[in-house]
């Protein structure tokens, strides 16, 4: 009678067991907020010197976990603000709209339930609109045939605490927004998220 009583209760918790741990594997997906600042200069092939300029971002991310694992990806409206100066001392202003699109692998080297330290690394897709140069009409010049879209790789570090998170990230475009200078976009951005569910 035992011996009939023990061997289903065995399978029992086999089973269930089974289907713990397979849950425990199975990824878990995320939809939250973000908002942020950024800091963006852009380099050229020209006298012109690049100076980082504030700038604010904002959008909607979605995060898929996969234990230690994870792949982020994200839609952020971006206010971009830079400015150059040239050799005699005079400076203009760059400003644009973009939607980015980073999609990102990450790593937890640190997991717990409620905190975790990230890394992370991946691409980018930026599309660019409303531009508006000051100043310098050879600048305006180089920048009418602005590059609307650009690709670039992106990575960083993050904190998450409970449903908050925290990105610190650098970001480097890979194609240029004006052939004619051949600039391309650099920026650092810090970004503060919530996860909804």
């Amino acid at each position: 009678m035992k011996q009939q009583f023990f061997a289903p209760s065995a399978l029992l918790l086999c089973i269930f067991c089974g289907i713990e741990t397979k849950a425990q594997q199975t990824p878990a997906f995320h939809i939250g907020v973000k908002g942020g600042a950024n800091f963006t200069k852009t380099s050229t092939e020209s006298s012109l010197e690049g100076k980082y300029g504030f700038g604010y971002q904002a959008g909607v991310m979605t995060r898929m976990d996969i234990g230690k694992l994870y792949v982020q990806g994200e839609a952020l409206f971006n206010k971009k603000k830079t400015s150059f100066e040239s050799q005699d001392g005079s400076s203009s202003k760059l400003s644009w709209n973009a939607i980015d699109i980073p999609v990102v692998v990450g790593y937890k080297l640190i997991k717990a339930d409620d905190f975790n330290v990230r890394i992370f690394a991946g691409g980018v897709y930026s599309y660019a609109f409303n531009d508006k140069v000051s100043t310098s009409q050879a600048l305006q010049e180089g920048f009418k045939k602005f590059d609307k879209s650009n690709i670039g790789i992106t990575g960083g570090v993050g904190l998450d605490y409970k449903n908050f998170t925290v990105d610190l990230r650098y970001e480097t475009g890979l194609t240029s927004i004006s052939k004619e200078f051949k600039s391309k976009p650099h920026s650092f951005s810090l970004g503060i998220g919530y996860f909804l569910f």
